[in-house]
């Protein structure tokens, strides 16, 4: 089953019939792809994938480079990576990578119906309390990778413009964007005052936008420890770590920039029976202990399978020959401007265990704790209580307000408290940070409970007409079927075997959830009951 990945993504294949419809035409073959060992291969990425910037190891500062690689080991020794038990296509399935999301306080990352919740990087203004200094200090090495990673992303988007502008033999341009970069290696960041001075304001926003990256997944694998890698099914690239996608959840044309760790001289008998093997024999490789034996082809073609590889082709294109770039220890590449939509990317596998750090402008708009309080503050503006008797009260019924409340309080139930408690206890292996905000969501998400009620004994007074009764209840019906739906299905999902296979800090809790004997809250787990009697006052 596909992973999540390198970009988390939402895995956006060939449609399932298109897919099946091109392996079939491939039969035997396979579609041909170029490594650097390829005489064609530079000029390939030249005219085909112009948008992949690469940079090796040695333009990164040796301090910075000490620094994450040590972030990642240290996360990794405190048991905060973890597999996600991500929904596709209505079954759970475990990630093969190992992850983390750290970045702005109170950002998300959704992926695969998956909400990921920020471990906070030390950030001006927030109280954070990490579990151990040392977490502290792996997230502050992170934020040192992003803002240098933002600097580079600003200069390699202004180098591409240049170059689509034909202004690169412009002297007086060039002398420009050399300042610039210099500016922006200074200080760590793009202001509005080196823009005013270096490039037009509506450059300055654009380039800002899509590249101050909110977010960071980490990712870590063992390919080693895995039971199964599926293969590269057009190319023959060999073991997929993550299958073909376009990352998701993204801000338009924004770059994806990926710093890249594999533990190239970590102790592995797997990679010396390998290369202890004269090519042609019998090889031995580890899979969680036991060992499989595997054949090595005398005559290897295309990539090394021992190096991990970054693999691009241009979607629904079956002309143009793939692309597989070899990933070394400290390597970052960059995916910009449209670079995601135009073309997918996948992950192939090495021998060595990998870290990656994954920067990306998240598409926010629904996904902080600044939108999801406004959302809940929206909500409860329906709510009243007289000022004598402390009854609360519903200002409206009118069918869009109650549709806009039930449907925030759907927002708040599903796509927020019960994606935070399915992922367990695992935020306390780095910090307690989410606990209060969560705990104030459900004290909003309790008020909305009340609300919820007081539709329902509105609407069995009968005090409206016929007509805006029944289009009251039709509206509300809709949302609260939908509700006892998803209700259903994460709780089966908390249930299930995968769930239950987890380690005790990382089971899912199914949260909110009461039984009908407690009388604090003012509706029943299960809506089957009210839904059915709506459904009679609606005959």
């Amino acid at each position: 089953m596909d992973s999540a990945n390198e970009g988390e993504p939402r895995h956006t294949h060939f449609i399932t019939g298109g897919k099946k419809k091109l392996l079939e035409e491939l039969g035997e073959g396979r579609l041909p792809y170029m490594t650097p060992a390829d005489a064609d291969f530079h000029q390939l990425w030249k005219t085909k994938y112009s948008k992949l910037v690469f940079r090796k190891s040695d333009t990164v500062p040796e301090e910075l480079h000490q620094m994450v690689q040590e972030s990642f080991l240290t996360l990794r020794k405190h048991d905060c990576f973890f597999q996600d038990l991500v929904r596709i296509k209505g079954k759970d399935f475990f990630t093969p990578v190992s992850r983390i999301l750290i970045g702005n306080p109170g950002c998300t990352y959704k992926y695969l119906n998956t909400r990921l919740f920020t471990v906070p990087w030390p950030t001006e203004g927030y109280e954070i309390k990490y579990c151990s200094p040392q977490i502290h200090d792996a997230c502050k090495a992170l934020i040192k990778l992003n803002d240098y990673l933002h600097v580079e992303a600003v200069k390699a988007l202004q180098g591409q413009n240049l170059l689509e502008s034909k202004e690169t033999e412009d002297t007086s341009v060039i002398d420009r964007e050399q300042n610039f970069a210099t500016s922006l290696r200074e200080k760590g960041s793009v202001s509005q005052d080196q823009s005013s001075c270096c490039v037009p304001e509506d450059d300055f926003t654009s380039l800002n936008s899509r590249t101050s990256y909110n977010v960071t997944l980490l990712n870590y694998m063992d390919p080693l420890q895995m039971l199964y890698l599926k293969q590269e099914p057009y190319f023959g690239m060999g073991n997929m770590a993550v299958s073909w996608h376009h990352d998701e959840n993204l801000v338009e044309r924004s770059t994806v920039a990926v710093y890249s760790y594999s533990c190239e001289e970590a102790e592995s008998p797997a990679l010396h029976i390998w290369n202890s093997r004269s090519p042609g024999s019998q090889a031995f490789v580890l899979h969680r202990g036991s060992p499989v034996e595997e054949t090595y082809d005398q005559k290897l073609e295309g990539r090394d399978p021992a190096v991990w590889h970054v693999g691009l082709k241009v979607a629904w294109d079956i002309e143009t020959p793939g692309l597989a770039v070899p990933l070394r220890q400290g390597d970052f590449y960059l995916m910009l401007d449209d670079l995601n939509t135009t073309h997918q990317h996948c992950v192939l596998a090495g021998f060595s265990p990998r870290f990656s750090s994954t920067h990306r402008v998240a598409d926010c708009s629904r996904g902080t704790l600044e939108y999801i309080f406004g959302q809940c503050e929206l909500a409860l503006q329906n709510l009243q209580t007289d000022s004598n008797s402390r009854a609360l009260s519903l200002k409206s019924l009118e069918t869009a307000v109650v549709k806009q409340v039930e449907e925030i309080h759907n927002e708040v139930e599903f796509e927020w408290l019960r994606q935070f408690w399915f992922q367990g206890k695992r935020y306390l292996k780095c910090t307690d940070w989410w606990l209060k905000p969560m705990a104030k969501l459900e004290e909003y998400w309790r008020k909305m409970e009340t609300m919820t009620s007081l539709v329902l004994h509105e609407v069995r007074k009968k005090e409206q007409t016929e007509e805006q009764r029944n289009e009251t209840i039709s509206c509300f019906l809709l949302v609260l079927t939908e509700r006892q739906r998803l209700r259903k299905e994460w709780t089966a999902r908390c249930q299930s075997e995968a769930a239950e296979s987890l380690p005790e800090d990382q089971k899912p809790e199914c949260h909110p959830f009461w039984t009908n004997d407690e009388c604090n809250m003012p509706l029943p787990y299960d809506l089957e009951e009210v839904i059915a009697h709506l459904q009679n006052l609606v005959q």
